[in-house]
């Protein structure tokens, strides 16, 4: 009694609009359908992903733009800004597209509290040695990319105490299975 293979569609996502998942009925259906989701980029996940995108390529411009004196300092502040940077964007477009319904085998909100804890850890270490080469070398290119990977670096903190609430308390507090957007 083999009925083929199926589809499993999850609705769980940390990035999907409020209401517009598994309790959304007939009035998110109409908004639930296409590839592209119109409403995800006025969300607050969205709009903090932007910010941290901005905010990190702006750092990665200023320390790129300062005098080369101390190359592993500055290859290593690169390397983490344009890789957070990267997967960030990775995580946007998932969001936006809504692969995170055709990808199903991917825990999406875990995967993206897992990529914010160890993102925002690697660059708090890389802005501090930024600092440390900005004391230094008294460069304001320097200073200024210290101060955006600050800012970079608590954004991502935001990021994960929201992936955490969404991710870990609405598994640990729902009755069944599924995910629920708890932000406002």
């Amino acid at each position: 009694m083999s009925h083929g293979p199926g589809v499993v569609r999850t609705t769980c996502s940390s990035g999907s609009a409020p209401g517009a998942g598994a309790g959304a009925g007939q009035l998110g259906a109409s908004s639930s359908e296409g590839l592209l989701d119109p409403v995800y980029p006025r969300t607050h996940a969205a709009l903090l992903k932007v910010a941290q995108m901005v905010s990190l390529l702006i750092a990665f411009i200023c320390v790129r733009s300062s005098l080369w004196t101390s190359y592993s300092a500055y290859s290593y502040f690169e390397v983490v800004t344009i890789c957070n940077l990267i997967m960030i964007l990775a995580f946007y477009l998932v969001h936006l597209f809504r692969l995170y319904r055709v990808l199903t085998c991917i825990s999406w909100p875990l995967s993206e509290l897992l990529h914010y804890l160890i993102g925002t850890l690697l660059l708090l270490i890389a802005s501090m040695s930024i600092v440390a080469a900005s004391k230094n070398y008294n460069q304001s290119q320097l200073v200024a990319g210290a101060i955006f990977g600050f800012l970079a670096t608590f954004l991502c903190l935001a990021s994960v105490w929201l992936s955490y609430k969404i991710s870990c308390v609405t598994q640990s507090t729902a009755s069944f299975p599924r995910c629920r957007r708890l932000m406002p």
